[in-house]
């Protein structure tokens, strides 16, 4: 008889973590376990949250009589760690040490990784984090931009990228590693990346500014111009910083990151609104045609995906603009806790081989 893995995903948000238990890839169970914003104010790091949200996690699953005895891995959300391949990591000191400290960024996420070990810790089972928010495997000529103090990066949304990579080229009944794909992510964030033979060959920067605007996100911004405003004496580092990836977008221009009051606006005559909604959609199709160019224009696919990617007007948008490449293909929705059991299903099946953190990035530099 065919073994059925018992899976439990981890995804630590800002006040939150939601949790997901599955039977091999499909949900049994799943919950956003809420923790009070004021006691998460107490905790000096990051990382001292660890037992607070351990323990309302397993009090949460206690009350719906869950258990986790026999659960064969514990996937955590990752991040804070250095540039990494794709792929499953099984969790190790090394990656350990990063997220405690969280290397590349200070961010809950890096919450998954500490909580899948302690998890496999107590009552066994393996712990994995899957294609975590460091991965980069840019090609080092998309790296070089107008400034050699500066280099562009690899921050965006892998997890749910590559997952639904993986899904379409399972439905078509081809290998993931065998195809050429732009996939773009429409949520919060938007990211858009040319996805060469299973690798992110070129991303946008969804952390650093670039790409298209977004809900909560400014996006390429002219130079000149945030040099100035920079420089304007109304903003600290801090307040820029925020401006450029919470404040910005939608929420800049119209007041709101939420695209259903977006598009009711629109339906009620807002000029605006429909100018600036338009203009992120423009966008998002601007810098698809830019990564098909990455790929030679040799596109099997073109992925939306993320919560906007329900919307069927942004949808047929994009699809008058880049339908002549290739494929237009909607999967709307997040995947991420889909996608954290998938990766460790394969490897606990012998499908993948997990890989090892060594802690090393795997670009630091250009050689001068």
């Amino acid at each position: 008889m065919t073994k059925i893995y018992r899976l439990f995903a981890i995804n630590p948000g800002s006040t939150s973590t939601k949790v997901a238990l599955f039977e091999d890839d499909r949900e049994i169970f799943s919950v956003n376990v809420t923790h009070d914003a004021a006691r998460l104010k107490d905790f000096a790091e990051i990382a001292d949250q660890l037992p607070y949200r351990r323990e309302t996690i397993l009090n949460e699953l206690s009350k719906r009589g869950l258990s986790l005895d026999g659960t064969d891995a514990f996937i955590g959300r990752g991040g804070g760690l250095v540039g990494c391949d794709g792929g499953t990591y099984e969790i190790n000191e090394a990656l350990l040490h990063h997220a405690r400290i969280g290397f590349s960024v200070k961010h809950p996420a890096t919450l998954g990784s500490q909580l899948a070990a302690e998890f496999a810790a107590t009552y066994g089972g393996r712990a994995f984090v899957v294609n975590p928010p460091d991965v980069d495997e840019m090609d080092e000529v998309a790296r070089v931009c107008g400034l050699a103090d500066a280099a562009r990066e690899s921050r965006g949304h892998p997890l749910n990228q590559k997952e639904v990579a993986i899904r379409y080229a399972a439905s078509i009944g081809r290998r993931y590693e065998d195809l050429d794909l732009v996939v773009s992510h429409i949520g919060g964030g938007v990211s858009v990346t040319a996805h060469r033979k299973g690798r992110m060959a070129d991303t946008t920067d969804v952390v650093n500014g670039d790409g298209p605007f977004a809900p909560t996100r400014a996006g390429s911004v002219p130079g000149a111009a945030l040099i100035r405003m920079c420089f304007s004496g109304k903003f600290t580092q801090r307040q820029m910083m925020d401006y450029l990836t919470k404040n910005g977008g939608l929420v800049d221009h119209l007041g709101t990151a939420e695209v259903l009051e977006v598009k009711e606006r629109i339906r009620a005559g807002d000029v605006y609104a429909k100018l600036v909604y338009d203009a992120m959609v423009y966008q998002i199709g601007k810098s698809i045609g830019a990564y098909a160019a990455v790929l030679h224009g040799q596109v099997d696919a073109i992925l939306l995906t993320g919560g906007i990617a329900r919307d069927a007007y942004l949808v047929e948008k994009v699809r008058e603009m880049v339908g002549f490449i290739a494929p237009v293909v909607a999967m709307p929705g997040e995947f991420e806790m889909e996608a954290m059991a998938s990766g460790a299903r394969r490897v606990l099946t012998g499908e993948e081989q997990p890989k090892t953190y060594t802690g090393v990035p795997v670009w630091s530099g250009f050689r001068r």
